[in-house]
């Protein structure tokens, strides 16, 4: 079952700590550390939420599944930092699975499903197509480094072609499968996620942080009453059926404003250190707005939602399945359709919060982003690294093409484009630099 932890929080008291910030605001002189007043009911009960943010902790939380993280963890709030175990670097969840921990984490969560046989069938059908598949695909990248990365190292091919193969062979994998990561979040934060949870997933990993936090500070106690819930609400919203493969994700521009008084960055504020978010000059940035609508695989939305400063609408799968170079080189079509109309299938056995989680990375989702110019310059100067995804980075190379005779375009570019010079350093991606001049953005099957 998930797990929590407490691993870092500040060393003061909270009650210490929030009864101080409410004091610098309200008194003429510096107050004295130690000192509280009635926090419950001077700030909580008045909304004075800002004074409990000074006091964050983080947790390690371990065995959740993929899916409690994309639709749960991740899904509405901003106000968390987290650091996750990676589906493109760490193989071992996919090439040596626990199907024990899987079936026992749906036992858990949904006790009421009594046919789990069913749903484990669909999942070891899923992971038999990745598993059968991951050493030609290992080889189909090895081509592809050597075609599309002519200055790639024989130690880069080694190193990188079985995380490249992994990254696009797990479209067949079930969100279900576990992960870890740290999740560090301030106490009000908490307790809105707390009061907020809408699944089985949501609502124990929220309850194990509380019961941390309230373990090691009772006082708090006042903050964190759960909300009663009539029923479930639903994270998403669901496609009618299969749709079809998409070999490309899809970005829209929808929407635009104020092109003539976008102030454009120098390449020093943007890197190592992106300045846009703290530097005055570039503050009437903020307010112009970048509206898209964008359709991407799973496995890409937890991408995605790196980026917090740009805003996101409720997510609809499309029915459609993301199909990236390598699995179209390697054939596997029907592979690709006969896994989604197999996950589609338990739709009506099963409660939606766990179809949620069994759906494949591959699984498609469409949502609208609304993001201020500076964070979406953040946003494409990140993704649009060969570092970055393919996927991703289609997404955002996508969106630069619309934008082309915005200035706008001209900072959303990463240091190799924007300078010269990588800007990965040891993680070069070993792409043709003087082909960056000529053809900065073209397409990628890796």
């Amino acid at each position: 079952m998930i797990k929590a932890s407490l691993i870092n929080w500040p060393t003061k008291n909270p009650l210490e700590s929030i009864s101080h910030a409410a004091k610098v605001c309200y008194q003429d002189t510096a107050p004295e550390w130690g000192k509280t007043i009635d926090i419950e009911n001077n700030l909580w009960g008045t909304g004075h939420h800002t004074t409990f943010q000074h006091f964050y902790c983080t947790f390690l939380i371990e065995d959740i599944a993929i899916g409690d993280v994309t639709f749960g963890l991740h899904l509405a709030s901003p106000f968390y930092n987290t650091s996750q175990r990676s589906g493109r670097f760490c193989g071992k969840m996919f090439n040596n699975p626990d199907f024990d921990m899987i079936e026992g984490y749906i036992k858990h969560y949904w006790p009421e499903v009594k046919n789990r046989e069913l749903v484990l069938n669909y999942i070891q059908k899923a992971i038999t197509v990745y598993q059968s598949n991951i050493n030609r695909a290992v080889k189909e990248v090895e081509r592809l480094i050597k075609e599309e990365r002519p200055n790639a190292s024989a130690s880069y091919i080694e190193k990188n072609a079985p995380k490249i193969a992994q990254e696009q062979l797990r479209m067949f994998i079930p969100v279900v499968f576990p992960t870890a990561l740290e999740y560090t979040v301030n106490i009000s934060a908490l307790a809105g996620m707390y009061r907020s949870a809408w699944s089985p997933g949501m609502i124990d990993v929220t309850q194990k942080m509380v019961d941390i936090v309230l373990e090691k500070w009772p006082e708090l106690e006042f903050a964190f009453q759960r909300r009663e819930h009539a029923e479930l609400i639903s994270a998403v919203g669901w496609c009618d059926g299969f749709s079809g493969i998409a070999k490309k994700p899809k970005t829209k521009l929808i929407n635009k404003e104020g092109v003539e008084d976008f102030i454009l960055p120098k390449s020093e504020e943007m890197h190592p250190v992106d300045l846009a978010h703290f530097s005055p000059h570039l503050m009437d940035n903020n307010v112009l707005d970048i509206e898209t609508e964008i359709e991407i695989s799973i496995a890409t939305m937890g991408q995605d939602q790196r980026h917090r400063t740009v805003r996101r609408s409720r997510p609809s799968f499309n029915g459609k399945f993301y199909f990236p170079p390598v699995l179209d080189g390697l054939g596997l079509e029907s592979e690709a359709e006969d896994v989604f109309n197999s996950w589609l299938s338990l739709r009506d056995e099963l409660p939606e919060s766990l179809m949620l989680v069994l759906a494949p990375y591959g699984a498609m989702v469409k949502y609208h982003k609304k993001g201020s110019y500076n964070a979406v310059v953040h946003e494409l100067s990140k993704r649009l690294c060969w570092c970055a995804q393919e996927e991703i980075y289609e997404v955002a190379r996508s969106l630069q093409e619309q934008l082309q005779d915005h200035p706008l375009a001209r900072a959303m570019a990463p240091n190799c484009v924007l300078t010269g010079k990588c800007g990965e350093g040891g993680r070069y991606c070993g792409r043709d630099m003087k082909a960056v001049e000529k053809n900065p953005f073209p397409e990628r099957k890796i």
